[in-house]
């Protein structure tokens, strides 16, 4: 009986802390917290629907206008077209000389990524491993060229790539991309490589490995996250570019980007809305394919970067 009285004064005990850690105002039992839970999960979502459709309005917008007829495009609200005019898209890739935009950026946003990604992980990874005399100045340096406008480095560019005698090409074109590749995917590849760590280097060396060995087939191979979320970064930027492939191609046209090609849908007393909306959104279909592709391994490196 005495034990009996004690296992009921401690059970009692608990559920008296536990009713004051949950506060005066928290409901005890589970069905309330699921209830409670439940309510304040569909307050969050009133609130945010009507912001998610302000956000994808755009979007949608886009892909409605690309199936209607120009004089349909702006009668109204709709946003169901009355019919769906498929031969929009078949136009503007054909008559447009869409394809050829679309092969080129292809070309141009697949050779940036190469050099790009091989360069920010190469300057990373000495970054985050070594230590050396201005080694903060450099980073320093690097986080003050995110807040350099892309406007204020396109003539020393166009002068470097005219100088190397690539210009009206597309080697220039994507070598210009290529330097202009994302400071952040420096800076979350040295702090992914600071993290690891240092006896996996120490065997290499021990079996004989040399500093490009090491980086190769020890570090990169770790480095996947941040070297999808590198990736991801480099080909928005590359694919969507605009102000560096316009002044690169002002002497050969075929040579345009999406994007500059796109723009020219806009004539001086008309703009055809209907054939840029399908080119746009024949743009768009590559970026949403590979981030949906790529987003475990984006939101991973970019998680992981935040955490360091």
């Amino acid at each position: 009986m005495t034990k009996i009285t004690t296992s009921t004064s401690t059970a009692g005990s608990f559920a008296a802390q536990d009713a004051r850690s949950q506060g005066p105002g928290e409901p005890t039992s589970p069905p309330q917290r699921r209830s409670k839970a439940v309510l304040r999960a569909t307050i969050i979502s009133l609130i945010l629907l009507p912001i998610c459709i302000v956000w994808i309005y755009p979007f949608i917008w886009m892909i409605s206008t690309s199936l209607k007829t120009n004089a349909e495009a702006f009668s109204g609200l709709g946003l169901v077209p009355e019919t769906l005019q498929l031969g929009n898209y078949i136009r503007v890739w054909s008559e447009a000389n869409i394809a050829r935009y679309f092969v080129n950026t292809v070309l141009i946003t697949a050779g940036s990524i190469v050099i790009s990604v091989v360069s920010t992980a190469m300057i990373g990874y000495v970054l985050g491993r070594y230590r050396f005399p201005g080694r903060y100045v450099v980073v320093a340096l690097l986080a003050f060229a995110v807040f350099l406008p892309e406007g204020y480095t396109i003539i020393p560019i166009f002068d470097l790539i005219h100088a190397l005698g690539l210009a009206d090409s597309l080697w220039g074109i994507t070598l210009a991309e290529a330097g202009g590749a994302h400071v952040i995917a420096i800076l979350l590849f040295a702090g992914f490589f600071s993290q690891l760590p240092k006896e996996l280097e120490e065997a290499a060396v021990i079996d004989g490995a040399g500093f490009l060995r090491v980086f190769w087939k020890v570090y990169l191979p770790l480095a996947k996250p941040v070297t999808a979320t590198a990736v991801v970064l480099q080909f928005m930027h590359s694919w969507n570019d605009f102000l560096l492939p316009l002044v690169l191609t002002l002497n050969q046209p075929e040579l345009r980007t999406l994007a500059v090609g796109i723009y020219h849908f806009q004539g001086e007393y008309f703009t055809d809305w209907v054939g840029m909306a399908a080119a746009s959104t024949i743009s768009l279909m590559p970026i949403i394919i590979a981030f949906l592709f790529l987003q475990r391994y984006f939101v991973e490196g970019v998680a992981g970067a935040v955490k360091q």
